[in-house]
């Protein structure tokens, strides 16, 4: 989707900058961490502060050396960075059990900061659910400023189940997280959804076993203060984007004292996780992106032919959609045919950065061509990049990522489990946003989901203020509405700012008072007193 940030596949609410492909788709004597590789560097020693008594019970007093070495291969053509370094640091897999199972986390770092300026360490987590993280403090460094790099030494990780964090798998037959949103039949149906969410349940049952239930949000976040412990600071600074917001704001409920500066940038409303967060905003948050791709192709009809106006634009695709639906067109030269489904999922990870959107317009017209039975060289040219391969890691299942959005996004939180229910809300659904079809307000397979181990964190406000919440207006993944969600869940000690633009990401995508007011709350700590609204957007 464009310019370093890091990416992934079409799950609730991915990675930045890189244009859509493969859609298709602790312990009692502490924590423990071994090089992968090279060097060891000893750490300063410091215990953390107390956090509440049940997550106090589970932890030790000693404190391990970080032992950081080289990191494991990326997958199949991408590069890492040569001056990442990596680890792996051994969890309790039930922290109800801290003495019993344990599962590696694996942990990167950039080592940015300046002696004489260093404030401490920044975790940062690029969302998903379940995208891996090791290469985020790379892709990051390259869009901040020199004043916050001084600062702060950079820290990636895998989510444990994610990548090479004790990687998990169900098995499924179609490994993609794409292939987990439940679109009804042509008709409104949802029977076969049905049938798919118990079969995908079944089988994550089968084949991962009884220890998928430990895989959660809370669990994430006790395991980043198990890496904050191991790094020996006494407090930690966080970027979480997309899902990764609600990762921080458990983070922080849990651990307030252990929490430094934080930046939450398009966000999760925690009182509405999971399926409330699915079917109340994603239709809203399509409706009011959709219109900005919809320009543009507008702008371009002498040459696409989708219309010369957003309302003709969107009935074309409305009825593109609907003929697909109804009849499926094979791509040339894959193995794949573009259903309704696939088209709406593509358009639906392409509409999270602006610089995707004339890619877009051009996947639209050669869907309509491809449709038509017209395709062209241009047009072949489009499909063969939407759909290229992205191969996976070695050594990562290829369901990898499904199966740990299956366990964050079931585990979290309980699932209604009412079929006729379901079936009630996709029929009112599809007329109030017919844009997503239904799909949202459907069965997913949480609705046969084991009931989760222990309650989602209640998200508070207790604490210094020290929280930067970034959110534009017109974003398709996590709506408007999910800032103010997570706004109000936070209280006082978090600041709103607000950009009058669209997509994902508010940071580095064109609006110089969204970035100069993060850059100033790394360096210095000052938040706006009130809420901020940006309207400079310049897009690059």
């Amino acid at each position: 989707m464009g310019t370093t940030r890091s990416s992934g596949p079409a799950g609730f609410r991915g990675g930045r900058h890189r244009l859509v492909a493969a859609l298709a788709m602790a312990t009692l004597t502490g924590a423990t961490l071994t090089a992968c590789d090279g060097d060891t560097e000893d750490t300063s020693s410091a215990q953390g502060t107390t956090a509440t008594k049940s997550e106090e019970a589970s932890r030790g007093e000693s404190i391990a050396k970080i032992a950081w070495g080289k990191c494991p291969e990326p997958a199949k053509g991408a590069s890492r960075a040569s001056d990442l370094k990596c680890g792996s640091l051994k969890v309790p897999l039930d922290y109800r059990n801290p003495e019993g199972t344990k599962i590696d986390v694996m942990v990167s770092r950039l080592a940015t900061a300046k002696k004489d300026k260093r404030r401490g360490v920044m975790l940062l987590n690029p969302g998903g659910p379940a995208l891996g993280g090791l290469d985020m403090p790379a892709t990051m460094a390259s869009t901040l400023p020199k004043s916050v790099l001084d600062g702060y030494d950079l820290i990636g990780f895998d989510p444990r189940g994610v990548e090479h964090s004790t990687p998990q798998s169900c098995g499924l037959e179609d490994p993609s997280v794409a292939s987990l949103f439940p679109y009804p039949a042509a008709d409104g149906s949802i029977a076969k959804n049905v049938t798919l969410a118990k079969t995908n349940a079944d089988k994550c049952a089968e084949s991962a076993g009884d220890k998928l239930k430990h895989f959660t949000t809370a669990n994430t976040a006790r395991d980043m203060d198990r890496v904050r412990e191991a790094l020996g600071e006494q407090k930690i600074s966080y970027w979480g984007q997309s899902y990764g917001t609600y990762l921080g704001a458990v983070y922080r409920s849990l651990f307030p004292d252990r929490t430094d500066r934080m930046i939450l940038e398009g966000n999760v409303d925690p009182a509405k996780v999971w399926a409330d967060e699915v079917a109340d905003t994603w239709g809203k948050g399509m409706a009011d992106r959709f219109p900005d791709a919809a320009a543009v192709a507008a702008a371009q009809n002498s040459t696409l032919g989708l219309g010369d106006s957003v309302e003709k634009v969107t009935q074309t695709y409305l009825d593109l959609a609907d003929r697909l639906d109804r009849k499926p067109a094979p791509v040339p030269g894959t193995p794949l045919s573009l259903d309704g489904p696939l088209l709406r999922n593509v358009t639906y990870s392409m509409l999270l950065h602006n610089d995707s959107l004339p890619p877009l317009t051009a996947f639209w017209k050669a869907a309509a061509d491809l449709a038509d039975g017209k395709v062209t060289k241009e047009d072949k040219a489009v499909l063969e990049q939407v759909f290229a391969d992205t191969p996976t890691s070695p050594g990562v299942p290829a369901d990898n990522q499904a199966t740990l959005f299956l366990a964050l996004t079931c585990g979290d939180a309980e699932w209604p489990d009412d079929v006729a229910g379901y079936a009630d809300r996709v029929a009112a659904d599809r007329k109030a946003w017919p844009l997503t079809a239904g799909m949202p307000a459907n069965i997913w397979t949480c609705a046969y989901w084991e009931k989760p181990v222990e309650e989602p964190v209640t998200v508070t406000g207790k604490g210094p203020r020290n929280v930067l919440i970034l959110q534009n207006r017109r974003d398709n993944a996590t709506p408007w509405e999910g800032g103010v969600g997570l706004h109000k869940a936070l209280g006082e000690s978090a600041a709103f700012l607000g950009v009058d633009n669209g997509g994902h990401y508010v940071y580095d995508a064109g609006s110089e008072c969204a970035d100069k007011a993060t850059v100033d709350f790394l360096t210095t700590g000052r938040l706006p007193d009130e809420d901020v609204n940006c309207t400079d957007v310049k897009l690059k």
